[in-house]
């Protein structure tokens, strides 16, 4: 296995990942945020008028995973679908301009491309408007986005599911999933949503602390977090569960390892969007690299630091990882 990080001249270096290649697989979405300012009130509802000052669009979902591996450093590749609309089109060629391999990314006629509309006023988000369409892709599609897996998993050193319950993901397709991430020999990580525990064959599941609640069957104070780890991979069989705690950092369990929690950097939070997906895409990399779960767990710890204190869906660039990284040295 390779380092976490070698030193040069007694500076850090990035994870040696330069290269590595994810393939992200999920729920694509187009975030779209617009941006003003508010001087007054309504006169037709107690609500604020924001003037727009800016809009603009940006992958979210497991678009942005995507384009976290790429601002990282690594190489990236989608798989999943929108719809034959204009959004869909705008997400794919946002995608593309970021560097990301979107011919996995498949177009469905009966769907809409799912859109996250924020209004955004003085740093704050005003109100959030949802488009989509969240049943499940027809067995059609399903069975078209897992014939695609053999060919695109050998080139990739790790597969991310990032599960966003908006319609890609269903029983049988985790199934089909697994078995061919077991193929392949890739680690297999999950950014999970409850409703479709238990995510069989997984090498590492990223729950916030609602969707680990939603795992353990109700909400569980920080001195409960070792068990309600405990507890997961007793009923599954994941290799490791990454708890993600918010202000109270991460905990890691290990099979075979004690518990070990990683604790948040402190720093200003201007903006959570988007902060598991810098973390399970920090996460791939690592594995990817061959750097163990628990350094790779670090390094995913502090790109979500620098993500936390930026405005709407954000990436992590090797310069600000490295800033964050060597801020953390003693």
């Amino acid at each position: 296995m390779e380092d976490m990080t070698a030193m040069t001249a007694g500076r850090k270096e990035l994870p040696r990942w330069q290269g590595k290649r994810v393939l992200v697989m999920g729920d694509l979405i187009l975030d779209r945020f617009i941006t003003g300012e508010v001087h007054r009130i309504s006169p037709e509802a107690p609500i604020p008028v924001v003037e727009v000052v800016e809009e603009r669009s940006s992958p979210g979902g497991a678009a942005n995973v995507a384009t976290n591996v790429r601002a990282l450093g690594g190489e990236a590749a989608v798989l999943g679908v929108v719809g034959q609309d204009a959004d869909g089109e705008e997400l794919r060629s946002l995608l593309a301009a970021n560097g990301v391999d979107v011919s996995g990314l498949l177009r469905d006629g009966d769907r809409v491309t799912t859109v996250k509309t924020r209004v955004v006023a003085h740093r704050q988000q005003v109100v959030r408007v949802d488009r989509e369409v969240r049943r499940e892709v027809g067995p059609e599609m399903r069975r078209r986005l897992v014939d695609l897996l053999p060919d695109l998993l050998p080139e990739c050193g790790a597969l991310v599911l990032s599960d966003y319950a908006k319609g890609l993901v269903s029983p049988a397709l985790l199934q089909e999933v697994a078995r061919l991430a077991a193929e392949a020999g890739v680690p297999y990580l999950v950014d999970p949503k409850p409703v479709h525990f238990p995510y069989p064959g997984a090498t590492v599941v990223t729950p916030n602390r609602e969707e680990a609640a939603g795992f353990f069957g109700r909400s569980f104070s920080l001195e409960e977090v070792p068990a309600v780890a405990e507890d997961l991979l007793r009923r599954t069989d994941w290799r490791a569960v990454l708890l993600t705690l918010g202000a109270q950092g991460m905990a890691l369990l290990e099979r075979g390892r004690a518990l070990d929690r990683i604790p948040a950097r402190v720093r200003e939070v201007f903006d959570v969007t988007g902060a598991g997906d810098t973390v399970v895409a920090a996460l791939a990399l690592g594995l990817s690299a061959g750097i163990p779960l628990e350094q790779g767990a670090r390094i995913a710890n502090a790109a979500a630091g620098v993500v936390v204190g930026k405005v709407g869906t954000a990436v992590c660039t090797p310069e600000e990882l490295l800033q964050a990284l060597e801020a953390e040295e003693p």
